[in-house]
């Protein structure tokens, strides 16, 4: 349904209805539609068609399908069908380790708790999962503010700051990853402008990054996805700050198609590159990124096509000719060589190993799956 109130966060709980509810992002930036995930099916499909995407917002949806999956055992679901909508909810999509991290940590308690109890358990464990990451974020905004801080006092005027994709509160449930340092600097009276890179294919900087900036009165300006390289050539981006949808506990970074290149970019440049994340976003198992991490490979057409508005309606247009071919890579990965540091609910700290283990020294032992 469309609706004219504008949601705080991209997903939440109604009581009123026991229904889940989410933003469709594929309307946005032009149309606010709302929608019911009703059935287990619904919220893979949601995270499949990315109405809902970035890491932890996936995670957060996928705990909330597992109290779907509950609720709709009115009996109580038994541990044979609540093993098998885990393994149905966790394959939805490879590439972003929340959606694993949040359906084993649901299930763990599930299993262990009686059937009948399970729905309102699974509803407590979803809503605090969304509480700890909208903390997250805040916390990460903290930490990174004297970052921007830093460039600010050294330089005067603007800090222009250059991110990829979308890793605002849309893509999580507050503040942001990338965009929480951005919100926290402005909070303190920074003078800040955002370089927003489209985003190619699906156009998230564009359509969700400038929407939300926009909401709140940041100046930004929409870049091609090309531009950063001569924006930094230039003196005309002062760091860049980016999201990531799994990040190897060696520090190899996966995110969105493209990010590499800026990561490249940022490093011939002498511009600091920094990945904002939470600890849930961390793959304790893997070291390797660019041998470990899988790639998702999405539908071709969403290159061939664009979608944006027109006359007042929303339309889809073909842009190569109608018999080309096209590759849909949804991610690349950055070594953690081009990271200069990561920025966290803890704190920064650098892309190494070592680093990255002395901040989480509770968090990085390998887990199974159950």
């Amino acid at each position: 349904m469309t609706s004219n109130a504008i949601p705080t966060r991209p997903i939440w709980f109604d009581p009123a209805t026991e229904t889940v509810r989410v933003i469709d992002q594929r309307q946005l930036p032009h149309q606010l539609v709302v929608m019911d995930l009703a059935s287990v099916d619904a919220v893979i499909e949601a995270i499949v068609e990315m109405v809902v995407r970035g890491a932890p917002l996936i995670g957060v949806t996928a705990a909330y399908g597992m109290y779907v999956a509950c609720a709709n055992e009115r009996a109580g679901i038994d541990d044979a069908r609540l093993r098998q909508e885990a393994r149905r909810i966790r394959s939805a999509r490879p590439t972003a380790v929340n959606l694993t991290w949040a359906v084993d940590r649901a299930l763990e308690i599930l299993l262990a708790t009686p059937p009948a109890a399970r729905k309102a358990a699974a509803l407590a464990l979803a809503a605090k999962i969304a509480e700890e990451e909208a903390d997250n974020c805040r916390r990460i905004g903290r930490h990174g503010l004297p970052l921007i801080g830093a460039v600010a006092a050294k330089k005067g005027g603007p800090v222009n700051v250059l991110t990829h994709c979308n890793a605002g509160w849309l893509a999580c449930v507050e503040y942001g990853t990338a965009t929480a340092p951005i919100y926290a600097a402005v909070e303190a009276g920074i003078d800040v402008h955002v370089w927003v890179d489209e985003t190619r294919p699906l156009n998230q900087g564009a359509r969700l990054t400038a929407w939300e900036l926009a909401r709140r009165g940041i100046a930004h300006t929409v870049i091609t996805d090309n531009a950063g390289g001569h924006l930094m050539q230039h003196g005309m981006v002062d760091l860049v700050i980016v999201g990531t949808d799994r990040t190897t506990a060696a520090g190899d970074v996966a995110n969105k198609i493209g990010t590499y290149l800026k990561a490249l970019a940022a490093y011939d440049n002498g511009v600091p590159f920094y990945v904002a994340l939470p600890s849930s976003t961390f793959d304790w198992r893997l070291d390797d990124g660019v041998a470990q991490i899988p790639i998702e490979a999405r539908d071709p057409d969403e290159v061939r096509y664009v979608q944006g508005r027109a006359d007042g309606r929303i339309v889809r247009v073909l842009v190569p000719p109608a018999e080309s071919p096209a590759g849909n890579y949804a991610f690349d990965v950055t070594p953690s060589r081009l990271v200069t540091g990561f920025i966290t609910e803890r704190g920064v700290c650098g892309a190494t190993a070592e680093e990255i283990r002395n901040l989480f020294p509770d968090r990085n032992d390998p887990s199974s799956e159950i």
